[in-house]
């Protein structure tokens, strides 16, 4: 591990159950984000949470100790695939009003009802039984189905809540279709990362707690990946074919390493 961290050029870290736990910083978290920003290495956070602002994130960061940082999240690169794919195309958002003011924002063309060209699923913190009828109906009247990102569970000081992938599980039973998932860990997400970092995924290190998202992000575009055990993944849950390249207790046992 210590020759991978040497040459890495970027650290891409989850928040969730990585650094943080709700309000709560995790054991070690500030110093192993200090030491890395203190290093001649590039340093980026990024979440599968797109239920708040960007700028929400970044004050909780700044407020939590962390101090000035550079975030990206699933919600950017949802705006980013849009605005390249379907460009003037109308899109119903289920999803928090932060996400909806994120994506108007950027020129996306929201409506609220299922006439929409795209339906967008999301961590919905929100959600009403009206806004899933209208998404639901928006998918069998032909919609294109996205959802920001695959998340069953977003760890908090109280517990796992569903996120946006047991939302968009209940939109797939009710209609059969399955959506096109961005965020972690898919490929657009690592080629936003790379291009807004200039650097190849070989010269990554893809750090989080969760093997389907942080990990397999890290395995299916070249990044090394780092897993920590203080969020939704369990050391009994690694098998041989999701096996990240190295397992830590928390980010605390990194800061050695730096």
């Amino acid at each position: 591990m210590r020759n991978a961290i040497k040459n890495a050029k970027l650290f891409v870290c989850d928040m969730d159950g990585t650094v943080y736990l709700g309000e709560r910083v995790l054991d070690g978290a500030l110093e192993f984000v200090k030491r890395v920003k203190e290093s001649d290495k590039e340093f980026l956070f990024f979440t599968n949470n797109a239920s708040r602002r960007k700028e929400d994130y970044l004050e909780k960061l700044e407020r939590l100790g962390f101090g000035k940082c550079e975030l990206m999240t699933s919600g950017d690169v949802t705006i980013s695939y849009l605005q390249r794919h379907y460009p003037n195309k109308t899109v119903y958002v289920l999803g928090t009003e932060a996400l909806r003011n994120s994506m108007r924002a950027e020129g996306i063309k929201l409506v609220d009802d299922a006439s929409a060209d795209i339906v967008v699923s999301s961590f919905d913190t929100e959600l009403t039984y009206e806004k899933l009828c209208i998404a639901c109906d928006g998918v069998r009247n032909g919609a294109v189905y996205l959802s920001t990102h695959p998340d069953y569970n977003c760890p908090t000081d109280g517990g796992f809540i569903p996120d946006s992938g047991a939302i968009a599980a209940l939109i797939t039973a009710s209609t059969g279709r399955t959506p096109k998932y961005l965020g972690k860990p898919y490929k657009e997400t690592a080629e936003a990362i790379c291009a807004l970092k200039g650097v190849e995924p070989k010269e990554c290190i893809s750090i989080g707690d969760r093997l389907y998202t942080d990990i397999a992000m890290a395995k299916n575009s070249g990044m090394t990946s780092i897993l920590v055990l203080s969020g939704e993944t369990k050391e009994n849950d690694v098998t041989e074919t999701n096996r990240p390249d190295f397992i830590v207790k928390s980010v605390e046992n990194l800061t050695s390493v730096l």
